[in-house]
């Protein structure tokens, strides 16, 4: 190929030559991957099969190095910029058209350290990748709940998962990170070096920069927890739902407590409650019997289960390349009012669509507002519609269920929402996320990146574009 046309970040775009082409994956030790290349159909493709986007180029970074090539690069040339590790956010903003992607997502090096209670892990990883190397020890620290989750995306925005509850969200135990900035610096952020890029990275998402290896603090896990689900009929899901929120709202720091309305592929729908206890396992058995002796559960699997099983469960749930649309907002409380909505709304979920609460508070609600970008500390649950499907001809349908049922719950919630959780939504959902925090963040990015190249995000606009 002579030449390849490409996004530009203000007009119709440059024109990139052969020979900068060439110049450019010299300059790597990873690969360049264009269009015309037999790899680049699956280096486009994201988590979400909705996403179906073309980037111009997709740089497979191996290095640090590699990154502050690419950023210089990207941005002397005035290409619009996305940064890719796991890939698994829902409005796949870490692909773009006709735009350069930055991807991570071969630097999976991590080194564990029993001693100190340690893990340096590069921004590659994904959840399974980190948790296995750190089980190796008997550690762990808070990540999500699908296997195949990139590390950096969801440490960069907060980052819930079943240890949250009783040691505080993946930002919350960030100890350092290594960070390219818009100008290709290469910094290390941490409480005395760079302190307030180090404030910005814990829940303020890629807007900063693009981190190539997180510092985590661990804590003693498993490897065998007290874990699993309860499932009851649909025809007691009300009563079944009042449980939840009694039995939720008491619950100690060490239990952590999903539900969810579920519809399986035959159409018949069920009520969920999920249960995780850090900590001894006859301890667990105790807090959790209530669980499982209330009501006539049709499946009982609450029982000892691996910390590696227990993140692993969403997979199947979760697989990459299926269709997924969600709305998600905060709730302090479960009313009775908000359930019948619920049921309501949920009289016509499409086939495996699911309407998740995702239990938080705990140590979670302990930290200061201020500590870190994350506002919405005092939340007790995150509520979410999720429709899950196959067939484009579906698209219209899924959709439009998960927004109206996400509408509908809107008089119950906190007006906050998870960063993570967001699509493109605008920019009052930004602001529902960030809180009283924003104004500082938009400061923070003023000094970082005053021109707004890392944007494909949810984004934080710079101070003087606000």
């Amino acid at each position: 190929m002579s030449m390849l046309e490409v996004m530009h970040n203000s007009s119709a775009g440059p024109v990139l030559q052969a020979t900068d082409i060439l110049r450019l994956r010299h300059a790597i030790r990873g690969d360049l991957v264009l269009p015309d290349d037999a790899g680049y159909d699956p280096a486009r493709k994201v988590w979400n099969g909705m996403v179906d986007k073309r980037p111009a180029a997709v740089m497979y970074c191996a290095d640090a190095d590699d990154v502050v090539t690419a950023v210089n690069f990207a941005r002397s040339q005035g290409f619009l910029l996305a940064v890719r590790g796991g890939g698994h956010n829902v409005a796949g903003s870490s692909v773009c058209d006709g735009g350069v992607v930055i991807d991570v997502s071969r630097m999976k090096c991590i080194e564990v350290d029993p001693v100190r209670r340690i893990a340096r892990a590069q921004a590659g990883l994904s959840l399974g990748e980190f948790d296995a190397a750190t089980q190796a020890h008997g550690l762990a620290t808070t990540m999500g709940v699908n296997g195949d989750t990139g590390i950096a995306g969801l440490t960069l925005g907060g980052g819930f998962g079943k240890l949250g509850r009783k040691h505080g969200l993946s930002c919350d135990n960030l100890v350092a990170v290594d960070i390219v900035t818009a100008d290709g610096r290469l910094l290390r952020a941490d409480a005395t070096e760079n302190s307030d890029l180090f404030w910005g990275i814990r829940g303020g998402g890629g807007n900063f920069g693009i981190v190539t290896s997180f510092e985590y603090r661990l804590h003693p896990v498993g490897p065998l927890l007290i874990a699993g689900s309860v499932l009851h009929r649909y025809e007691e899901a009300r009563e079944a739902m009042r449980f939840y929120r009694a039995f939720s709202s008491n619950a100690p720091d060490e239990l952590s407590l999903d539900a969810a309305l579920v519809t399986a592929p035959s159409g018949e729908r069920f009520f969920s409650i999920s249960a995780c206890y850090i900590g001894p396992l006859v301890e667990g058995e105790q807090i959790v019997r209530p669980l499982k002796e209330y009501g006539t559960p049709v499946e009982d699997r609450i029982g000892q289960v691996s910390y590696l099983q227990i993140q692993s469960a969403g997979d199947a749930i979760f697989p990459r390349g299926r269709r997924y649309y969600w709305k998600a907002q905060f709730m302090r409380e479960i009313t009775d009012q908000a359930i019948d909505t619920l049921l309501a709304g949920y009289t016509t979920a499409p086939s495996e669509s699911l309407l998740v609460f995702q239990q938080v508070g705990g140590a979670i609600s302990r930290v200061p507002i201020a500590e870190t970008p994350y506002a919405n500390r005092d939340a007790l649950y995150d509520c979410f519609p999720i429709s899950i499907w196959d067939n484009p001809a579906d698209d219209e349908t899924h959709i439009r269920w998960a927004r109206d049922l996400w509408d509908a719950m809107r008089p119950f919630s906190t007006g906050g929402v998870y960063a993570n959780n967001l699509g493109e939504e605008g920019m009052d959902r930004v602001l529902a996320a960030y809180g009283e925090n924003y104004p500082r963040l938009a400061a923070l990015k003023y000094k970082y990146d005053p021109t707004n190249f890392f944007r494909l995000n949810q984004n934080v606009r710079p101070a003087a574009c606000v």
